[in-house]
């Protein structure tokens, strides 16, 4: 049985959800990332790129990274018209029937600005109106009476989110919008939480890549950076445990039980063994997902960086990703913590991860 998450863990998850930092954008919530880093790392820092890094070192050993990407998908703004108002595009991959009708938080130059995502109400619309909604038809009203007034607050180019924060459902389950994949650089952190207690045997680096969503640049600079013998990401994957999910495709995968392991080209097959070793150690239940081709996330960019790296990737089940209310487990977070730190454990400096 898994301990429940330490309060100030569920804290610093709170506060780094509710940051917004879309992909190119991701300042705010990387600052708070590297101020938790600072109470126990032995240096946190970041990159021109925005990369931010908190390292327990070990001198001459190999470098093992823990990696999430700290963005999230979020809006850009574009233009703004003579009725003041707000044309966008998307910054990630957007469901546009999602979009309508919510609040949005805009990063203005004086502060956060808050606007409604509008469109035509539906019994305005013509015959044509069960068409698919293209993003390119909807726009933020901020209440400005003009483009002067709205120029005030709100410039193009501007990045903005869903104003939709953090909330616990129960004991376990939380929402938010940004749980892809703010909750894998929170793991990454958790996880150099627990090592800092009992430090292992090689150099270890906590990862908050950024521009995830949109370029996958973050963790191919940084695992050039550090050229690590072991990188792991942690990303988000989709639940099956709601109705008219893909299992055939993703197998069972639910939300609380358990974090997931993924198997395919990007994975190197000995990294996938020592974390199932250690899931058993730990008795707890892992499902595996396959990945045919690339796996989606960050470990097809480290493991083409051509640092040579022996790469990884735990996911979290998350339902309804890239909507404005992703739902996951407090449990399968703490424990995908405790299986990344048990596996870290085992690496020593004659670990070979050749797949021979």
């Amino acid at each position: 049985m898994i301990d429940p998450m330490e309060p100030r863990s569920t804290q610093f998850l709170r506060d780094l959800l509710d940051a917004p930092g879309p992909s190119g954008f991701e300042r705010p919530p990387s600052r708070v990332w590297r101020a938790e880093a600072e109470s126990f790392a032995d240096d946190t820092t970041l990159d021109v790129i925005g990369n931010s890094y908190a390292t327990l070192r070990k001198a001459g050993a190999p470098v093992v990274v823990v990696e999430g990407h700290i963005d999230e998908i979020g809006f850009i703004v574009t233009h703004i018209d003579d009725d003041g108002f707000l044309w966008f595009d998307p910054i990630g991959g957007w469901d546009a029937a999602v979009v309508v009708g919510q609040r949005i938080r805009i990063a203005g130059r004086d502060g956060d600005v808050i606007g409604v995502v509008g469109r035509k109400a539906a019994h305005l619309l013509k015959a044509d109106g069960s068409k698919p909604i293209d993003l390119k038809e909807l726009w933020i009203d901020i209440g400005a009476r003009n483009r002067e007034e709205a120029s005030q607050r709100v410039e193009v180019g501007d990045p903005a989110v869903v104003d939709a924060g953090f909330i616990q459902l129960s004991d376990d389950l939380v929402v938010s919008r940004s749980l892809d994949n703010r909750v894998g650089a929170f793991v990454a952190l958790e996880t150099l939480r627990l090592l800092a207690v009992d430090r292992p045997a090689v150099e270890v680096v906590a990862l908050a890549a950024v521009q995830e969503e949109i370029t996958f640049a973050g963790a191919m600079v940084a695992t050039v950076r550090l050229a690590p013998m072991v990188a792991i990401a942690l990303d988000v994957t989709h639940a099956t445990d709601y109705p008219g999910a893909a299992k055939r495709a993703d197998n069972d995968v639910k939300v609380g039980g358990g974090p997931v392991l993924t198997r395919g080209a990007s994975i190197n097959p000995l990294v996938y063994d020592g974390l199932r070793a250690a899931a058993v150690r730990l008795g707890l239940s892992c499902p595996t997902q396959a990945a045919a081709r690339s796996s989606g996330t960050d470990a097809d960019a480290m493991i083409r960086s051509g640092a040579g790296t022996a790469t990884g990737l735990v996911s979290l089940p998350n339902r309804y990703m890239h909507s404005p209310n992703e739902i996951v487990s407090l449990a399968d977070l703490t424990n995908a913590a405790l299986l990344i730190a048990e596996f870290i454990r085992t690496i020593t400096p004659d670990s070979d991860f050749r797949p021979v």
